[in-house]
């Protein structure tokens, strides 16, 4: 007897059909087929549906690092329905065991029974024409979907080697897109069928995550906005390495990420790695281990690519002119600075200066000396000499340091990124803090309103790249963006 291979499976509703069309369009169909069924919703995990007058449920076998999924079919019945086997449907579906009341049950009597309003079962009448495709080998199919009435589309692959599977989704643009059952599309769409997109920012000190809704008129709604500190750059400057622990925490900051964004209803998560993740010699093996808990893949920018997003957040969100401005993020690892006019860019690249390596190398994460702190700025500002003899007519900063700066400077004791957005330090301002962080150890600065406790260790030394930036392009002033590469990524990916 001929063992079946379950088949590894991935599918993607409304939007992401659109991205990949431009790569479908030149394909030739291999067959269409159209067909009426039932879906059945319980709000649990097994899938079932009603085609042939059978009932079919699925349970789901295991979800790859890829994010794709594999199920294997567990009943199959045809109707009417045996008292027994309606007990047989509800357990397999995860649900309590019904008290029955008559045996056999038609599928008119079983909904009625129990599919109605507060009965535990909500049924859909889906359509679906279906015209089938081969992408990278594996077998697809696009379908002109009705959800009682309501339509959208749909894109599946599938094939037994998920290697495959998942390169067939890179290639048609897809690899950020979250795989999206049945289930999980159909009540999508039947609750208004949100384009909701997440980004995950992995940084040297901190995991930043971002999920908004983009609307008819193309502008976001933010639905959540947060960091995490990880410090996944913990130790890198001394080892040139990402510890287990450091690659552990962050994978799992990750992982909550995606489980809630996924819960949120996002359809696409797009994760970025920056410095920490450039420079550290075992940086593929912590991608490795991002991926196979959190199921994302991480993709690590380059420096200069990092620039260009965050000015592009920043050209959206702040009108400054048409003057040459500077926009530099600064973060754990490197500092990445855009010089343009307008909404051209002229240079952009990325040094490694970050709080991470200055904390580490001159104990800036306690109470320090004076001529500690001097010796400190003096190698920032050596390490940032490539900005000497640039001028530019302003200057905005972003990023973890410069949002927890402003945050101290009004007190929040709840973050409000409608006041960080846009505000305006000086450098006494940047003096003030300075000397205030210089004189604590890093348990004082926790107790400092507006400063993010886990990032009171290396707080003193992003105030002091941010003070010599502002030195070196001659600048009094800074405007602060709380929007920053995550806001570049999901304008870019996910704003057409």
């Amino acid at each position: 007897m001929a063992v079946i291979v379950p088949r590894w499976e991935w599918r993607t509703f409304g939007p992401g059909v659109d991205v990949a069309a431009p790569q479908l369009a030149g394909l030739e169909p291999t067959g269409v087929q159209e067909s009426d069924e039932l879906y059945l919703l319980t709000g649990t995990r097994p899938t079932a549906k009603v085609r042939d007058n059978l009932m079919d449920i699925k349970s789901l076998i295991e979800v790859d690092r890829n994010g794709l999924e594999q199920w294997r079919p567990v009943m199959k019945v045809a109707f009417p329905l045996a008292a027994a086997d309606v007990v047989r449907t509800f357990e397999a579906l995860g649900l309590p065991a019904p008290e029955t009341t008559r045996d056999p049950y038609t599928l008119d009597e079983f909904l009625a029974e129990f599919g109605g309003a507060a009965g535990p079962v909500r049924a859909v009448r889906v359509h679906k024409r279906r015209v089938r495709y081969r992408i990278g080998g594996c077998t697809s199919e696009v379908s002109d979907v009705t959800f009682d009435d309501v339509p959208t589309r749909t894109l599946a692959i599938e094939l037994e080697d998920q290697d495959a599977v998942a390169a067939a989704v890179r290639s048609v643009g897809l690899g950020d897109y979250v795989n999206t059952s049945y289930a999980r599309g159909i009540a999508w769409l039947l609750a208004g069928g949100k384009r909701r997109y997440a980004v995950i920012d992995v940084g040297t000190n901190s995991v930043k995550f971002h999920v908004a809704d983009r609307g008819e008129d193309g502008q976001w709604t933010v639905v959540r906005d947060r960091a995490e500190v990880t410090r996944l750059g913990e130790g890198l400057e001394k080892t040139g390495a990402i510890s287990p622990d450091a690659a552990s925490r962050t994978a799992d900051a990750i992982k909550g990420m995606v489980d809630e964004a996924t819960a949120d209803g996002a359809l696409a998560i797009a994760a970025v790695g920056t410095a920490g993740l450039r420079i550290a010699s075992n940086s593929a093996e912590v991608l490795d281990t991002v991926q196979d808990r959190a199921h994302v893949r991480v993709e690590v920018i380059p420096g200069e690519e990092e620039s260009r997003l965050a000015f592009l957040a920043v050209k959206q969100g702040i009108g400054l002119g048409d003057g040459r401005l500077a926009v530099f993020d600064t973060g754990g690892g490197s500092t990445q600075l855009t010089f343009g006019s307008g909404d051209r860019v002229d240079e952009r690249w990325s040094v490694d200066v970050g709080a991470v390596r200055y904390t580490e190398r001159f104990g800036l994460d306690g109470v320090v000396s004076p001529e500690t702190l001097e010796e400190a700025l003096a190698a920032i500002a050596e390490d940032l000499s490539r900005l000497n003899g640039h001028a530019v007519d302003a200057l905005v900063g972003m990023g973890g340091a410069i949002t927890n700066i402003t945050a101290v400077k009004h007190e929040m004791a709840t973050y409000d990124p409608d006041v960080v957005q846009g505000t305006v330090l000086d450098k006494a301002e940047l003096d003030r803090q300075i000397e205030r962080y210089r004189t604590r150890d890093a348990a004082a600065r926790r107790e400092i309103v507006g400063l993010q406790p886990k990032r009171a260790d290396v707080i003193l030394a992003g105030a002091c790249v941010v003070r010599t930036v502002m030195d070196k392009l001659g600048r009094d002033t800074l405007t602060v963006s709380d929007r920053g590469l995550r806001h570049g990524v999901l304008a870019e990916r996910f704003g057409g």
